[in-house]
């Protein structure tokens, strides 16, 4: 078994009307009518596949997923049964109990609603409280305000800036913005206050 399994344990999670399922080949044409909900794919800062990339970018997760390396779920409506987006666990590392969360998107009919606090609790619930991991990070595009807002609104602290990190779906080169959350800071103060958000009102 991947060491990713052995650690993540992956397996479908679920609250408030959302779903995430370890990503197969059956969410393949799942990915192709959400992407193509708002040509998300048009977006620099993104890694959401254009529609026909759809298979390449499954097959991509599979692959890392059996590294080790990579956890990728689909983001499912439950009411509908419908694909709406994608978000993983990555650079998993088993030995210091740290995992990231991101390559995260949605289609554009469901961003700016609950989906994405969901999916995030669901996400730090399980890291922190089921594998008891020690250590959440998140990465962003320097560029990516947007991204970088609703990181900071989890609670997370700004680590810091790395230059010339990696590179954009055209070509150009990107500042890579790290944030991260502890255990402790998780139990202590941002589990309550997200699922404060989350029992408000949108």
């Amino acid at each position: 078994m991947p060491a990713a399994d052995l650690y993540v344990q992956p397996r479908p999670m679920r609250h408030q009307g959302v779903r995430l399922e370890p990503l197969e080949r059956t969410h393949i044409a799942g990915i192709k009518l959400a992407a193509a909900d708002g040509q998300l794919w048009q977006l620099r800062v993104t890694s959401v596949p254009e529609p026909e990339q759809a298979e390449g970018y499954v097959e991509s997760a599979l692959k890392a997923r059996a590294e080790g390396s990579r956890l990728h779920f689909a983001v499912m409506e439950e009411a509908s049964n419908v694909l709406i987006g994608c978000t993983s666990y990555h650079d998993i590392l088993p030995a210091v109990r740290r995992l990231e969360i991101g390559w995260t998107w949605y289609a554009k009919r469901v961003q700016r609603t609950h989906v994405n606090s969901t999916c995030k609790w669901l996400l730090l619930v399980h890291a922190f409280e089921e594998i008891e991991a020690l250590t959440v990070g998140w990465r962003t595009d320097a560029l990516n305000f947007d991204s970088q807002r609703a990181i900071e609104r989890l609670g997370a602290q700004k680590d810091g800036v790395i230059r010339g990190q990696a590179l954009r779906r055209d070509g150009s080169i990107r500042d890579t913005v790290m944030y991260s959350m502890t255990r402790d800071e998780w139990l202590g103060e941002h589990r309550a206050q997200l699922e404060a958000r989350l029992n408000s009102p949108y």
